[in-house]
């Protein structure tokens, strides 16, 4: 990877007054906008633009050529989750200009884009509006402007392409054909399995979590179905998935969007599978499960080819074998009305309330000086102990697994994370003290305070069983 020098031309002021002074200003300004900044090897070239998107919205970016490119074929990337910026894009848009295709990258928006909302058809018209400038642009041949979509870019770019004839062609890494739920469901399996977990963490990500967090709203656009858009794609596309892709459930996906072209009637695409890379077909070092920032000597070889050629012909249909997917995905059931998200919240809660409150009041009598209480017993403590840590390290080591996307469950014991087999042994140790304190003060006399205070902690571990068992905690 080869990263250009800048060079910034700046105006610091205007030397003397009147109109001179006010030409050179706007001389300077306009230098400092438009002049390309060069790599120190006679590399690609890096000019920055700005542009409207959907909602007016001003995106930033580059576009990066060969110096002197003239009317060539070019592309606008699109990046995959995430906010993502120029610089997580530049190394491959480099590999794409050294090709001779003039590349338009830019920051993802921050406006409207978030880890709860987003709006795949507001991208598609960011999209759009970057395919308009770089049509404008003198490096670009305006008819032969496409496209190139990354993971979630490939929902992005599918929806622009059926929008507008603008868009030439489209170029697809890792498209997903299923739901972004059920997507994510078949990759957090895979990741866990890959780390040696087994066991009851597996549903409680790949069906409670996915599907808590999506009716929450937490995971926006989740039952999002790409296939009608790869209905409307008309023009010529490449698609292409590594194999040794772990996050695109890609045989799956690959048919589901061969199928969708064909009932579109798209008679011009090429389904590529590329060895020996993962998801965003870059390098791998660990069986596709790792995410190093490593393009291949030959990236971008093959598609600048394939670009090329579409100036004679458009292609025809070549469809290479599809990656190895060892596990299906499934679909997502609907939630029952126990699992909705405000009653697992409640839930939650109330044992928090229950466990933390007993504990809390315990302390307060201590700071007081007052002796704790001769008829609760000592497993009363022990229930507030366990289910306290229970439900607090439940919530949120399933929560980290599901920002890592499950790639950093730790270390593995007996085929369950250390934390969750810490967590289950916390659970067990709840319940049952739970149980052997009922049982102890069922026929003792208490004050009134302290009645009130074992009730409490009664109900947080009558309310903390089912939930346990509903995210697996008292499960092999």
């Amino acid at each position: 990877m080869r990263i250009g020098v800048q060079g910034v031309i700046g105006v610091q002021g205007v030397v003397g007054a009147g109109r001179w002074g006010l030409i050179g200003a706007l001389v300077a300004t306009l230098l400092a906008v438009s002049v390309p900044r060069a790599s120190a090897d006679d590399g690609p070239t890096r000019t920055e633009v700005t542009f409207a998107g959907a909602d007016g919205t001003v995106l930033h970016g580059e576009l990066i050529a060969r110096p002197g490119a003239v009317r060539r074929p070019a592309l606008v990337m699109v990046g995959g989750a995430g906010p993502v910026t120029v610089a997580e894009l530049r190394p491959a848009a480099e590999a794409y200009a050294r090709q001779g295709i003039p590349t338009l990258v830019y920051d993802k928006r921050t406006a409207g884009y978030s880890t709860t909302h987003r709006d795949y058809g507001q991208l598609a018209d960011d999209a759009l509006a970057a395919v308009r400038l770089l049509r404008s642009r003198p490096e670009a041949d305006p008819s032969r402007v496409g496209l190139w979509g990354l993971s979630e870019g490939a929902w992005v770019v599918s929806l622009a392409a059926g929008r507008s004839g603008d868009v030439a062609f489209v170029v697809t890494a890792g498209a997903v054909g299923l739901t972004p739920a059920r997507q994510q469901a078949w990759a957090y399996g895979g990741y866990l399995r890959h780390a040696g977990v087994s066991g009851s963490l597996l549903p409680a990500m790949q069906v409670s979590a996915i599907r808590q967090l999506a009716a929450a709203g937490l995971f926006p656009e989740a039952g999002y179905d790409p296939v009608p858009a790869w209905q409307r794609v008309s023009q010529p596309v490449l698609a292409e998935w590594g194999a040794l892709d772990r996050e695109a459930a890609p045989a799956e996906s690959e048919r589901i969007i061969r199928q969708a072209l064909d009932r579109g009637g798209n008679a011009h695409y090429t389904i590529r599978t590329v060895p020996g890379v993962r998801h965003n077909l870059q390098r791998t070092f660990a069986d596709g499960y790792d995410r190093p920032i490593a393009l291949p000597a030959d990236y971008a070889e093959y598609e600048a080819a394939w670009i090329g050629r579409l100036a004679a012909a458009a292609p025809p249909i070549t469809v290479d074998p599809a990656p190895r997917q060892d596990t299906a995905s499934r679909p997502l059931a609907p939630l029952s009305w126990y699992e909705a998200p405000w009653l697992q919240a409640v839930s939650a809660a109330l044992c928090l309330v229950g466990f933390a409150g007993y504990l809390l009041t315990g302390a307060l009598r201590r700071l007081r000086g007052r002796p704790r209480p001769a008829e609760l017993p000592r497993t009363a403590r022990w229930a507030a102990l366990a289910g306290t840590a229970a439900t607090i390290g439940a919530t949120g080591y399933l929560f980290f697994l599901a920002v890592t996307a499950g790639g950093l469950p730790g270390p593995v014991l007996l085929g369950r994370p250390v934390v969750w087999l810490a967590v289950q042994l916390f659970a067990a140790v709840a319940v049952l003290a739970t149980c052997a304190t009922a049982i102890t003060t069922a026929r003792r006399s208490l004050v009134a305070a302290a009645r009130v205070r074992l009730a409490v902690l009664l109900l947080a571990g009558a309310v903390f069983a089912p939930w346990a068992l509903y995210w697996g905690l008292l499960q092999p």
